[in-house]
């Protein structure tokens, strides 16, 4: 039998952080642990209000499976246990750590994988004015890749003052559903010619099948529209590339069965992140391993990070240690 641990842990963010759908100061997080008495596998989660997740939702539907989960089920009996969402992935991350300390077998080479290697991250620009968004830009120059928030009539100038004052990184837009698709029509050609790789989730989730026959000039991911496999068909006919987060798949089982069959489908592969702790960064790390984008950036947007974290250097991150997971 294991034992089983739920709590809610708040942890404060570096500023603010803002999207088209609002800011926040804090990350609240759901933080579960499993052990068998002399080994202990951890999981965290961000439940989403987009989604309908609720914190206190998340935690009643773990514990609805307390009996299960302690008499030792597996990661992929969990995927018909629990419905795909943040309480499913902080289970099944835990699970996956859990059976890695067991066997002394890290996840990553239980995955597949002949090496885990480190990962340079996108770094995300919260959403602000043209003005200071391009003093951030300024601080960040010299990362690989910026990822910008956008959404509101300023957004050309937004992206022209980071270029100006980050001329060398590939930039990344990320509208969150923010725009129309008059607007996207008349903001691509734009963002081509600022050298703009990727555009994410410019259309709501619900609309985004006015993308039908539109060919814009800079690759669209989906983000929102995509959620587990059963999403995918309907992503890959309107999509370049999808952005596969754990929270959405349910954890790291799903995700990386849904990374196969996007693959499949000639879709290039992002992998994202909800801002939370290097816990959260950890099984999304094994899952990027050869993504063409990278947006793990989560716990660098923290005042603080949870002890033992991701090595990091400037936007490199290191693989995991066992003492924080896998």
């Amino acid at each position: 039998m294991l034992s089983l641990d739920v709590r809610t842990e708040v942890w404060p963010i570096a500023g603010r952080f803002t999207i088209a759908r609002g800011s926040k100061t804090e990350a609240h997080l759901l933080y579960v642990r499993l052990s068998d008495g002399h080994h202990s596998g951890h999981g965290e989660a961000v439940p989403y209000a987009r989604y309908g997740e609720t914190m206190e939702a998340s935690v009643a539907a773990i514990e609805a499976v307390r009996p299960e989960i302690a008499a030792g089920v597996t990661p992929e009996a969990l995927m018909s246990l629990m419905p795909a969402g943040a309480a499913r992935n902080a289970v099944d991350c835990a699970l996956w750590d859990l059976r890695a300390k067991q066997t002394g077998v890290r996840a990553f080479a239980a995955a597949g994988l002949e090496i885990f290697k480190p990962l340079k991250t996108a770094y995300t620009l919260s959403l602000d004015t043209p003005e200071a968004m391009g003093e951030q830009a300024a601080l960040n120059a010299r990362r690989p890749t910026l990822k910008l928030k956008i959404g509101g009539p300023d957004d050309l100038r937004r992206v022209e003052a980071v270029r100006a004052h980050a001329p060398n990184p590939h930039l990344i837009v990320d509208a969150n559903e923010g725009l129309g698709l008059d607007d996207l029509k008349a903001l691509a050609p734009e963002l081509h010619r600022l050298g703009v790789v990727l555009i994410e989730q410019p259309l709501k989730a619900g609309e985004d099948h006015a993308l039908a026959g539109y060919r814009c000039p800079v690759p669209l991911c989906a983000d929102e529209s995509l959620h587990t496999r059963d999403t995918l068909d309907h992503c890959a006919a309107l999509y370049d590339a999808v952005n596969i987060k754990l929270d959405k798949t349910g954890g790291l089982t799903e995700a990386l069965l849904l990374k196969k069959a996007a693959q499949d489908k000639g879709l290039k592969i992002m992998v994202g992140c909800m801002v939370a702790t290097s816990l959260s960064m950890a099984p999304a790390m094994l899952l990027a391993q050869g993504a063409d984008f990278i947006d793990l950036d989560g716990a660098l947007l923290l005042a603080k990070d949870r002890e033992p974290g991701l090595g990091t250097i400037g936007s490199i991150l290191e693989p995991p240690e066992p003492a924080l997971w896998g």
